[in-house]
Formats: structure tokens, C-alpha cells, sequence
């Protein structure tokens, strides 16, 4: 384990998180925030100082990543940068509870959207758009802007982006690991800048057309009112509802579309799988709400935001969707399980493992009957290798029982079932709100600390997909060398 490594990137982002807590520091001033301010500068120090000693003192003389270092390396990096993320929602008394900034936080950079603030409309404008930039930073991955503007690791840092972004399969766009970065964030914040604009062009003020474009671009969901998206316009409401959907496509069909090469992403099954499911799905809750709102137009809008907002993991809401019927409520708890595509920012399962698991039973049942028959799985006309469809089985296995233990742990507290298997699902998928105590009008306050750090725990699995952090864990790789580096063959 090149532990050098590790310590030396994990420096790094912790300098750079001190860089971009000028931002909100910024925003403190310009509202005249001074106790905010106060907490941002002391925050922008501490951090530059613990990033500084170990980017000095420990520069590694061998930059190797290999997958265990790229893993380790993103799980350390997430845990640090979270615990330090929460230290100005403390010092300045806006949450005073570390531990319940630490929930905020690590909510804020899985991009989860699940909150303890019963009352968000009393937070101050600074600590509002540090709470929803951490969901922009965290939406593509903060390793993967470290490797756009200072790259290196021997031509391996692919493990860092396969432990970033989501998904069974993760390539680089071209042949370098530096520019593909570079691409995925130049796509990310073009998209960022045009939700922005169309927001504005909707009347909505500068200061909430970014928090809440910020919010989508990293499907997170934090908003600044009490009610979410509920008391903004049709307009505004659409236009979220079509960047939430756009945030949770895979970014290389954007890639794609900058080159003209349109082709594959129409024939791309994921993207249609996905855009059926949420059609599919936008039909059955309208059929469910429907009596509910009366009219087509309120139908149709609550529930197609609903549903690409819980599929995408977002976690923004138009209405309060725990007082829909059951079958309404019961569309939206699946679509918990299945998220976004992969390569997006979403979480979830992602449609690309659900579609290979499906061509695996297909597969399984066709060897049943035709016990001779040979027949290889693709994906968009290229055979899928048999690696990735055990790494898909394993994965699927270790996140049920990921999600039942925790889900155990937190029925501990004195919470009902749904509240309980709801919070599991939110959390371990990154979507948000879940239903009952935790519903979209309510919050997370009402867990123990213990349920609260299992449960920003279980954010930081879902979020890294559980293996980069099962790792890190891992004891015994800390003191294990790979063989490329100790010369035994």
C-alpha cells in the first residue's frame, strides 16, 4: 500500500477544500454575515494547515495508484473532507452539534439531501450555499476535479475515477485520464450555468436560481425553503424537473453529442430503459394522484417531478408526497432502489446493473430449457465481460445486506417501520427525503447520534458504491505492499 500516496492526496483536498470555502466566504460578506464569516476564515486556515503537512512533508517519491491506493485514497478524501466541511456549521452556532453537522455535511457531498434543520428558511444566505455548493462538489467527485487541475499516479488514476463515478463499467473518453476530467467538469458546469439561466429567465432571484441549480447539477437536493420546490411556479418547476433528468443520464452521451456522434446515443438501451421506467412511471402515480388534483396539467406536473426527482435521487419536491395514496407512495419507494444512469451524478442501483441482472435471469432461464445453448450478454451490441457481470451479482448481494443492516441499527431508535426502511433506502441511495418522519416536511432531527452517524455512514457507502470504503477498512492492505512495488515476483 503506498500509504505516502494516500496521505499526500488526501492533502490535497483538504487544501483545495480550504480554496473553495472562499466562495461561501465570499457570499458571507456580500450579505454582511459576520459570525459566518468569522466561521469560514478560521475553517479556510485549519484546513490548508492539516492539507499543507502532509502535501509537504510526505510528497511520494513513487506516484503509482493502484486499485487499492485509488479506492482507499477516495474513501479517506470523502471522510476528511466531510469532517471538515462541517466545522463552520458549528463555529457558527448555525448547527452546534458536531455530530449534526457532520450529517449535514456528509448529506451535502454524497448529495444526498437528507437534512436535520427543521427550519432551513433561518439559516443564513453564506451557510445556504456552502450547504448546497458541497452537493456540486460532491456531485462529480472531488478526486476527479483534483486529477483535471493537478494530475498525476503513473498513468493508474482510472481507480480513482472508478471509485468516484458511479456505475458497473467505468472508461475513460479519451485516451488521457486528465482530459476526460477536464470534459466531465467543463460538461458539468455548462450544464450547471444553463439551468441557471432558465431559472433566472423564470423570474426566480439570483440567490435561488443558484443555490437550487447547484442542488440538481449534484442531484442533492437541499433547498432553502420550507416547502422545497412547492411554492415556486409551473415554469420553474418544469425546468428543474428537466435538468433533474438531463443530471441523471450518463455524461458520456453529452460527450457524444459535443463530437456528433448522435447515433450511439440513440441507440443507447440505458438511456431508453431509463426514460421509460420514468414515463412508465409518471403514469401510474398520475393515475394515483389524480383525484388528489383534479386537473391534467397539476397531475401531470407534480407527478412526472416527483417521480424523475426520487429516480434521479435528487430529492427536491412539489408537493408533500407523503400524503399521496399508497400505490403513488409504493412507485416512489421502488424508484429509491433503481437511480439514475450510470455515469451520472445520481445514485441508486443504476439502470445499467438492473439491465444486465435482467439479461443474466434471461440468460439463466434460457440454459434451463436449452441446457447446450451458449449465449453471451450485451450491452448496445457489445458483449459484456463475464467479470463484470460477477462484479454486478456480488455487488447487488453486498448492497441488500448493506441496506437491511442498516436498517436494523436504526430500528433501535423509537421510529415506525416506514419511517425506518425509508431513511435505510434514502440514505444507502443517496435519494433524500423518505416517508413518514422523514418525509419531504420533515427531517432527520428525531434519530439518535448513533442513527445519525450510521446513517451518514451508509451515505458515504452509497455514495462510493460500498467497496471503496470496505477497503479502506481493510486493515490488512495497510500493511501490504503490491508485488509491481516490492520487486517480488
Amino acid at each position: 500500500m503506498n500509504r505516502r500516496m494516500i496521505l499526500f492526496r488526501v492533502g490535497q483536498i483538504l487544501v483545495l477544500e480550504s480554496a473553495m470555502l472562499i466562495l461561501p466566504l465570499i457570499v458571507s460578506l456580500i450579505y454582511r454575515e459576520w459570525v459566518e464569516l468569522l466561521a469560514f476564515s478560521l475553517t479556510i486556515i485549519i484546513s490548508a494547515l492539516l492539507g499543507l503537512i502532509p502535501v509537504i512533508l510526505l510528497k511520494p517519491k513513487n506516484k503509482v495508484i493502484f486499485a487499492q491506493e485509488g479506492f482507499s485514497t477516495v474513501s479517506f478524501a470523502w471522510i476528511m473532507l466531510s469532517l471538515m466541511g462541517a466545522v463552520p456549521f458549528t463555529i457558527s452556532g448555525q448547527i452546534p452539534n458536531y455530530i449534526d453537522a457532520v450529517f449535514e455535511t456528509v448529506s451535502g457531498f454524497t448529495t444526498t439531501g437528507a437534512t436535520i434543520l427543521n427550519d432551513v428558511e433561518t439559516v443564513s444566505h453564506s451557510m445556504l450555499f456552502w450547504r448546497s455548493f458541497t452537493h456540486w462538489i460532491g456531485g462529480m467527485g472531488i478526486l476527479v476535479l483534483v486529477m483535471a487541475i493537478a494530475p498525476s499516479g503513473g498513468g493508474r488514476s482510472i481507480h480513482i475515477l472508478r471509485a468516484e463515478m458511479a456505475g458497473p463499467v467505468i472508461g475513460k473518453l479519451v485516451p488521457k485520464i486528465k482530459n476526460t476530467a477536464k470534459i466531465l467538469y467543463i460538461i458539468y458546469f455548462a450544464l450547471t450555468v444553463a439551468e441557471m439561466i432558465f431559472l433566472l429567465c423564470g423570474g426566480m432571484p439570483v440567490f435561488d436560481s443558484v443555490i437550487h441549480s447547484l442542488g440538481t447539477a449534484g442531484t442533492g437536493g437541499f433547498g432553502i425553503r420550507a416547502d422545497s420546490i412547492g411554492s415556486y411556479s409551473p415554469y420553474i418547476q418544469w425546468v428543474i424537473t428537466a435538468f433533474m433528468f438531463i443530471f441523471s443520464l450518463n455524461f458520456n452521451l453529452f460527450y457524444l453529442i459535443l463530437i456528433k456522434k448522435i447515433v450511439p446515443v440513440i441507440k443507447n438501451r440505458e438511456l431508453w430503459v431509463y426514460t421509460v421506467i420514468v414515463f412508465l412511471s409518471t403514469a401510474i402515480v398520475g393515475y394515483s394522484v389524480y383525484p388528489i388534483y383534479g386537473n391534467v396539467h397539476d397531475t401531470v406536473r407534480h407527478s412526472m417531478f416527483q417521480v424523475v426527482s426520487i429516480s434521479s435521487t435528487t430529492g427536491f419536491s412539489s408537493a408533500d408526497f407523503d400524503l399521496w395514496p399508497p400505490l403513488a407512495k409504493a412507485v416512489l419507494f421502488i424508484l429509491m432502489f433503481l437511480g439514475g444512469c450510470a455515469g451520472s451524478t445520481a445514485g441508486g442501483l443504476k439502470i445499467s446493473r438492473l439491465m444486465l441482472m435482467a439479461k443474466m435471469v434471461r440468460r439463466d432461464i434460457c440454459t434451463l430449457l436449452h441446457p447446450r445453448s451458449v449465449a453471451a450478454i450485451k450491452v448496445d451490441g457489445k458483449p459484456v465481460d463475464k467479470t463484470v457481470l460477477q462484479s454486478v451479482s456480488v455487488y447487488f448481494m453486498i448492497y441488500i445486506i448493506f441496506i437491511a443492516t442498516v436498517f436494523l441499527i436504526i430500528s433501535f431508535d423509537s421510529m415506525n417501520f416506514e419511517t425506518n426502511i425509508s431513511a435505510a433506502a434514502a440514505c444507502c441511495n443517496n435519494v433524500g427525503p423518505g416517508f413518514s418522519k422523514v418525509g419531504p416536511m420533515c427531517s432527520f432531527s428525531g434519530y439518535s447520534y448513533l442513527s445519525k452517524i450510521v446513517l451518514s455512514a451508509a451515505m458515504l457507502f452509497g455514495r462510493l458504491e460500498i467497496y471503496p470504503m470496505l477497503l479502506a477498512c481493510n486493515i490488512r492492505l495497510w500493511f501490504r505492499m503490491p508485488k509491481a512495488l516490492s520487486g517480488k515476483k
